[in-house]
């Protein structure tokens, strides 16, 4: 026996005398169960949420109206996520109201959808600057969906930095926009659109959210706070609204080829706009990765995005996604910065 092993066998009866599984069965028993429960909990925790975001189908948007006449409303719809949106409820038998300040984009969304969907499904038109946080516009809004039975309300219009930058050096005008639209259009619009739900005893919310909202994203302070402002808001109106047979959901993404992300190559952690509604589509009501996370209310439907969010759950190491994140910011900002550079030397 070699003096290593001689030396671990006196540690371990130090603490652990020779005869004591003799003597208390029980508690060798007793252990092995609880190392078997806590693998048990772990295994079933991963099989539900791989069976929630790979096999199990979400509730059908026919439950909220679809095909029956009702209308979804899609705000941020002239690009990106916003126009899949609009695109897929219209696909699924929604008419659609596309809320956005670009005329032009509206227009030929609007087109399309009638080009596509004939005469069955009917698309308008809102014009509206959520940055400006106008109280007119607002109102004329307000007046727009009022007489709409509006089954899906889809709060997408979204704003983050330009590039990743400490808070003492953002400007204040970039802070207001961003709490303007992140913050205070998602509670306009869902003020607007709620009450008439509740009375029809139906009706979806969906609230774009984002991992900046789950991890604390330094260099993004402001955009990171808004969105874990929408994840606390949802979980708490899911709670209000479920009674009253209302569905309000956080949508957790990680990044999607949109302008916002400025991210124009799709890969297996960003997907196509296209792709990632249709996960949001599939799996309403299904939180996949978001399941055990403590964030009720909360779905990461799209499987990679629903991988991660499930690894970060159980590592649960929360500083140590803090800190490399502030480290990936770090580095986009010098790209950022040097290619304002070369963009300033060729004007």
């Amino acid at each position: 026996m070699s003096p290593v092993y001689e030396w671990a066998l006196d540690e371990w009866e130090y603490f652990v005398p020779h005869n004591m599984v003799n003597e208390c069965p029980w508690t060798s028993t007793t252990l092995m169960l609880l190392g078997a429960l806590v693998v048990a909990r772990l295994a079933f925790k991963t099989l539900y949420v791989l069976a929630q975001t790979f096999v199990l189908p979400g509730t059908s948007l026919k439950k909220f109206g679809a095909t029956k006449g009702s209308w979804a409303v899609v705000t941020g719809a002239s690009d990106g996520i916003g126009r899949e949106f609009s695109l897929q409820l219209a696909a699924a038998g929604f008419n659609i109201l596309l809320v956005a300040r670009n005329r032009d984009s509206l227009a030929t969304l609007a087109e399309e959808i009638g080009t596509k969907y004939g005469p069955s499904v009917n698309a308008k038109v809102q014009l509206i600057d959520f940055s400006m946080n106008h109280e007119a516009a607002y109102q004329s809004l307000a007046a727009v969906c009022a007489p709409l039975d509006i089954g899906v309300l889809v709060n997408n219009v979204g704003r983050s930095h330009e590039m990743p930058t400490d808070y003492v050096d953002t400007t204040q005008s970039e802070i207001d926009d961003i709490l303007a639209i992140n913050i205070h259009a998602t509670l306009r619009m869902t003020s607007m659109v709620l009450p008439g739900m509740i009375n029809r005893k139906r009706g979806l919310i969906l609230n774009m959210g984002s991992f900046a909202g789950s991890v604390p994203s330094p260099m993004l302070a402001t955009y990171s706070g808004s969105k874990a402002f929408l994840s606390t808001y949802s979980s708490a109106l899911a709670a209000e609204a479920k009674p009253h047979n209302v569905l309000v959901e956080h949508i957790n993404a990680f990044y999607v080829v949109s302008k916002m992300s400025k991210l124009r190559k799709p890969s297996p952690l960003v997907p196509l706009p296209n792709n990632y509604v249709r996960s949001v589509l599939s799996k309403v009501g299904l939180a996949c990765g978001a399941a055990f996370s403590d964030r009720p209310g909360t779905c990461t439907p799209f499987w990679s995005h629903a991988l991660a969010d499930y690894a970060m759950t159980l590592v649960g190491w929360k500083v140590l996604f803090i800190g490399y994140t502030h480290g990936v910011h770090r580095t986009i900002r010098k790209r950022a910065l040097r290619k304002k550079e070369r963009d300033a030397k060729k004007q």
